[in-house]
């Protein structure tokens, strides 16, 4: 939306972390679209329709925070999602979204607590800006090494582990946490480690992750559920991804990409009940992502899927899917952000697992696996939380 003071209802207010990254200026003109010409941003959401106690799915606005210091227009030019007439038209819109500088990652004594410091800060004056919308904190930072804090079940053990330069993502979460404000972590990152959950539980937040199941992994999760569902065995499943955009780039390091590619590649047995391909003596679930450059954010994906039926005898299928990363993300990043603010107002907090039909790795307890169950489970939720907000 534009940058005119924000009306008497209630809205969204989406904070972002990584706000011109290819996904956060997809959403950045999504939000100001949404203003203007609300019903083809309207059309993308499944969650239009639901929550009308949160106030009408067209008021939201956008803040964040990103390490590029160009105008919004200018990186929504370079990463090229969108042609310039859905965005050039409301240049002066996307400009003014307020986007600060990210802290300092200079590893130093304290740095932790000082980022968080600045974050809050940060957040509690995009509040005053926005009165009546009700913030939601959505990472969507790169990928990163996270293994060193995964078990750190103290903020002092923490503070230790932590290292400013390869985990940002924390310091945004622990901010949001004290904040009282609910988390979407859309990233491969571990955020939702002990520290942070415990924090959040006695804070009342609420958490949902981990890792944006867009593409490729949602249609795996689709046509494995119907394997399972006709006792077809899967012997095989062989997943190329090739993209050009920062992403990509990012994921062709090896420590950067380990999260991604254990999160596309573990749900498979555990959504099967076994492990795929045994009766070869290793696992034949193969899952490789190519930075190819002349694709940039219009990524491709390519499956090839080995299965069994009757006697034994194979039978294969070959999927070729040519999607748009960012276009895929970010309306998902608004419906999130919409059922965290049900969620939290419902009294919920800390891991939200129901949600598991948005990730790869779902966090929380009680995960369903397959793609009818996860269905059932979001419809119990919203069921839960339409309760709680009756009046």
């Amino acid at each position: 939306m534009s940058n005119s003071p924000p009306t008497p209802d209630t809205g969204l207010l989406l904070l972002v972390a990584g706000a011109k990254g290819a996904i956060g200026s997809t959403l950045a003109a999504a939000t100001v679209a949404l203003a203007t010409e609300p019903q083809p941003v309207l059309n993308a959401l499944t969650t239009t329709e639901k929550f009308p106690y949160l106030g009408p799915a067209t008021q939201i606005a956008m803040a964040g925070w990103d390490t590029d210091p160009r105008e919004m227009v200018d990186v929504l030019a370079s990463h090229r999602v969108l042609p310039e007439r859905l965005w050039q038209p409301r240049a002066g819109a996307l400009n003014k979204i307020p986007v600060r500088p990210a802290p300092p990652t200079a590893d130093g004594r304290n740095q932790l607590d000082q980022q968080v410091e600045q974050l809050v800060a940060d957040m509690a004056a995009f509040k005053t800006t926005y009165k009546n919308y009700k913030p939601v904190l959505v990472n969507l930072l790169p990928a990163a090494p996270m293994a060193a804090i995964r078990n750190c079940t103290t903020l002092a053990a923490l503070r230790q582990t932590y290292r400013p330069r390869e985990q940002p993502d924390i310091a945004y979460a622990l901010a949001a946490v004290q904040a009282g404000i609910p988390v979407v972590n859309f990233t491969p990152n571990s955020i939702e480690i002990p520290a942070v959950v415990t924090l959040a539980e006695e804070n009342g937040v609420a958490l949902c992750g981990r890792d944006g199941k867009t593409g490729q992994t949602y249609f795996k999760v689709v046509l494995a559920s119907a394997f399972k569902a006709r006792s077809l065995t899967v012997d095989g499943w062989y997943s190329l991804n090739i993209l050009g955009n920062a992403d990509g780039e990012n994921l062709m390091d090896p420590e950067c990409a380990a999260g991604k590619l254990a999160n596309k590649t573990d749900l498979l047995d555990d959504l099967l009940g076994y492990r795929v391909g045994g009766r070869h003596g290793a696992g034949a679930h193969k899952v490789h992502i190519d930075y190819y450059p002349p694709r940039g954010d219009a990524k491709e994906a390519w499956d090839v899927i080995d299965f069994q039926g009757l006697f034994g005898l194979p039978m294969s299928l070959r999927l070729n899917l040519q999607g748009r990363d960012s276009i895929l993300a970010a309306p998902m990043a608004i419906d999130l952000s919409r059922w965290m603010l049900a969620v939290q107002g419902a009294g919920r907090k800390g891991l939200i697992g129901e949600l598991g039909f948005f990730f790869k790795l779902p966090v929380g307890r009680d995960q369903s696996k397959t793609f009818q169950n996860q269905l059932a489970r979001l419809e119990q939720l919203e069921q839960a939380c339409d309760a709680a907000w009756a009046p």
